[in-house]
């Protein structure tokens, strides 16, 4: 079993989903989230003031799957946040122990569904 978690662009979430969807992968958390990476942030005028907006939003995907489901997922989520600039985020995968479903009490594959 493995945790993928991904950085991507807010505004390419809904491709994402959608390329998740046709991979037959339709588990997932989204949250929100602020970071930079090569981007480095922007600075922006505003009423005459210079701000330097360093901290850039973003979306955290987290997909936990069985190893089946693994290189699909990633394939995926690539071919949905592609744009081919700086900023179409990071895919990080973690090995996931243990996974437990409240409801049922089922462990392993099975309570990852």
């Amino acid at each position: 079993m493995k945790l993928i978690i991904a950085m991507i662009q807010p505004h390419k979430l809904p491709d994402v989903k959608q390329a998740l969807f046709e991979a037959d992968v339709h588990k997932m958390t989204v949250s929100n989230a602020l970071g930079c990476g090569q981007q480095k942030g922007f600075t922006e005028t505003y009423r005459g003031v210079i701000h330097e907006v360093n901290l850039l939003k973003k979306v955290r995907l987290e997909v936990a799957v069985s190893e089946n489901f693994v290189e699909p997922t990633i394939k995926a989520i690539i071919k949905g946040a592609y744009t081919g600039n700086i900023g179409d985020g990071k895919i990080f995968v973690l090995d996931l122990p243990e996974c437990i479903r409240i409801r049922t009490g089922e462990r392993g594959k099975a309570a990852i569904g």
